[in-house]
């Protein structure tokens, strides 16, 4: 009878709300201080009675956590509520205050760099898209460097920056800040984060993409992937991040996550050898630069990805079938990772799942015909909580998870409110 009830319960997607309060924030691996401004986050308007039962503080603690986050400006105050259906003492709620501060962004594509503007609720305030003049690291990161001050100026209504967060794809070491590698950029040992933390004068966080999204999916997506995740990422660059137990997955060497040569076999149209030598690997298949190849081989009018997006979603069926062979070939990368880590939910971060009608059936369809473990794949492979706004989210992420995990550290930007 509870088996019959369990595998009822897992036909149905699980979303940010439905997740327990006992289950919700032990899992953040946060300070205290952390604990109390997530569970804010999560539930507020909420008192303060309810954050000390949601995070399993005593009372006394929440309210000197919660005194520093209102020094800080972290947190403000309602107006005095009263009880649920007015019985009860009144009280008075705490929110989120996202009148003081942001945090900014920077995703380094390939082609281009995405910066953004966030407020402290994971709200994108602002967001540009700019074209790399030139790939080398120094005129890459300059380029960052005076987009942010530009951006706060004139989207940031008088909000000061706490930090900068960046994202790229490939070999990244956040404790070092450092690019350890990132071939098609041609980037190898690039300092980003005392680069630019010297140009800004602000905190800077550098991850990988897949686990700034991982993060971002745990703090406030609509996927249940706090405690158990795998973050599959199909763009210029083809990577992973795995959540277990609540963290994000790194490795001793911070390269966890390398899944673009998965032999996944060939695409119907073929597909060119990749630099790993074989023409069946997940990266030949589905990255940009091979769906763009194939989409000029058959004759469609897209030089471009973006181009080729377009005529998918405006329903030519070339370029549709060619988001649903993609479709295909990350299902059965998905199937391998489902069985491998057994995660509660897989996240894709690939548009065409989340914007082309079919797409995420087709993947899902490859996932139950491979995956061994997989029992529902309607509930366990979701696509992006932030389809279309993936690569903004991704580098305010960064810095935003630095803020949520450790509020009362190191950031010189957060006055005392007077």
């Amino acid at each position: 009878m509870d088996r019959q009830k369990n595998a009822t319960a897992r036909r149905t997607p699980l979303r940010r709300s439905d997740i327990p309060p006992a289950a919700a924030n032990p899992l953040r691996r946060a300070s205290g201080t952390g604990a109390v401004l997530g569970a804010v986050l999560d539930h507020g308007p909420v008192a303060r009675s309810t954050v000390a039962r949601l995070t399993g503080l005593s009372p006394a603690a929440v309210s000197g956590h919660c005194g520093a986050l209102l020094d800080r400006g972290l947190l403000r105050e309602g107006s005095e509520t009263a009880g649920p259906r007015g019985l009860g003492r009144p009280f008075v709620p705490l929110e989120i205050d996202t009148s003081r501060f942001l945090v900014a962004g920077a995703h380094i594509a390939v082609p281009h760099t995405t910066l953004s503007l966030m407020d402290l609720t994971g709200r994108i305030v602002a967001e540009e898209r700019r074209p790399h003049e030139g790939t080398e690291p120094g005129r890459v990161l300059a380029r960052v460097a005076a987009g942010v001050p530009r951006m706060l100026a004139a989207y940031g209504a008088g909000r000061t920056a706490l930090a900068l967060g960046v994202a790229t794809g490939h070999w990244v070491d956040p404790e070092a800040g450092a690019v350890v590698h990132h071939p098609q950029l041609g980037w190898r040992g690039v300092p980003v984060r005392d680069e630019l933390a010297r140009a800004t004068g602000v905190p800077v966080h550098l991850d990988s993409h897949a686990r700034a999204l991982a993060r971002a999916e745990q703090l406030f997506g609509e996927a249940a992937t706090r405690a158990s995740a795998v973050v599959l990422f199909v763009g210029n660059v083809v990577d992973a991040a795995f959540v277990t137990a609540g963290a994000v997955h790194q490795g001793p060497r911070f390269g966890a996550g390398n899944v673009a040569h998965l032999p996944v076999g060939a695409p119907s149209a073929g597909a060119a050898p990749c630099t790993c030598g074989t023409a069946g690997c997940l990266q030949s298949g589905v990255s940009e630069p091979a769906m763009v190849r194939r989409a000029l081989e058959r004759g469609l009018p897209a030089p471009t990805f973006a181009a080729l997006l377009e005529l998918a979603v405006g329903g030519d069926p070339s370029a549709v079938e060619l988001f649903r062979e993609r479709a295909r070939l990350t299902g059965r990368a998905a199937a391998v990772l489902l069985d491998m880590f057994d995660p509660e939910v897989l996240v894709v971060v690939e548009p065409g799942t989340g914007r082309l009608p079919g797409c995420m059936d087709e993947l899902r369809t490859e996932v139950r015909a491979r995956s061994l473990v997989c029992d529902d794949a309607g509930r366990s492979v979701v696509p992006s909580s932030f389809t279309g706004s993936v690569l903004a989210t991704a580098g305010a992420a960064v810095a935003l998870g630095a803020l949520y995990d450790d509020p009362l550290g190191p950031w010189p930007a957060l006055p005392a409110v007077s």
